[in-house]
């Protein structure tokens, strides 16, 4: 029942606030360093949930060591963003480099 409540909870506080910014959201001007800022949100959230990802995979402390599939696969992929500036051939070449070390490398 608690878990009920919390869920119910949560869902009404969402919508509360998605109802406000949707009633209010064209007449609140917000000052120019308040919407600077906001504009960093997203980054600051994506680094929030891949960093520990490509840290420590497996939640038990860091591995920084060339046995952790995902470290390699974020360092292809910053390498190559740095170089080329291409979204798709990123991903690929990641996506590439992080399966072949998951599965070529470590079961070798």
């Amino acid at each position: 029942m608690n878990y009920t409540l919390m869920i119910l909870g949560m869902a009404a506080v969402t919508v509360l606030i998605k109802a406000i910014i949707f009633v209010f959201g064209g007449r609140v001007v917000f000052p120019p360093l308040l919407q600077q800022a906001l504009g960093f949100v997203p980054v600051t959230v994506l680094t929030a949930i891949i960093v520990p990802m490509v840290l420590a995979p497996h939640g038990e402390g860091l591995e920084l060591s060339w046995r952790n599939p995902q470290l390699i696969g974020a360092l292809a992929a910053m390498l190559v963003c740095a170089a080329t500036r291409r979204q798709l051939l990123t991903i690929v070449i990641a996506l590439t480099v992080f399966f072949g070390w998951q599965f070529g490398i470590l079961n070798a």
